[in-house]
């Protein structure tokens, strides 16, 4: 079981992906904050129980299952209302994420969070001993997104701004990877923060 965390952040197309194959690549479980999202709402979870009570039926598809797009929608631009389902799901989340870790076989556990700097930061996540931020250019991160999602510049600038200041993310990070698109890079800082991290979790 681990005992020593690490928080992974940064902002939408960034590669937070690309650094969670790096660090399963060495045998380090990752903990994933957007799959467990997807977990807890599925028919039947207490937490999609408790999305319907506060939104209503129609957040529902006809077979039942939750309406993300939909949601998604009718959150997008009501702050009450996205505070609203945070608060529902974001404590479960952070229990979840909190057991995977602890769980976990090897000397530490990754917590991917691409939500961490609007999630709460550091209050809300204090068991977590360092937080690891992966950055990228803006002009990248829009064109990955134009390319992943299909979408035009205009909407990816919004997806981007949508998010938490980069600075923001910056404040909170204990290290920095800077992802520009080339993976021998990118594979090569994770095997530094692999040793460091090793050595910090045995107190080497």
């Amino acid at each position: 079981m681990s005992d020593y965390f690490i928080g992974l952040t940064g902002g939408i197309a960034s590669g937070k992906s690309a650094l969670e194959q790096e660090f399963t690549a060495r045998g380090i479980f990752v903990a994933d904050a957007d799959l467990i999202a997807r977990q807890i709402v599925e028919p039947g979870q207490p937490a999609l129980q408790a999305v319907v009570a506060r939104f209503g039926p129609r957040v529902l598809t006809a077979s039942g299952q939750l309406d993300r797009a939909g949601l998604r929608r009718l959150v997008f631009e009501d702050e009450p209302a996205r505070r609203a389902l945070e608060a529902i799901l974001h404590p479960v989340i952070r229990t979840r994420l909190q057991e995977q870790c602890r769980a976990a076989a090897g000397p530490y556990a990754v917590a991917m969070i691409p939500l961490l700097a609007e999630g709460g930061g550091r209050a809300a996540y204090p068991w977590l001993d360092r937080i690891l931020v992966v950055d990228a250019p803006q002009a990248m991160q829009e064109a990955r997104l134009m390319q992943r999602d299909g979408i035009d510049q205009a909407l990816a600038g919004k997806m981007i701004a949508a998010q938490a200041p980069r600075t923001q993310r910056l404040a909170l990070a204990d290290d920095i990877v800077v992802n520009d698109g080339d993976r021998a890079h990118l594979a090569e800082s994770v095997a530094e923060l692999d040793a460091r991290y090793r050595a910090f979790a045995t107190g080497l």
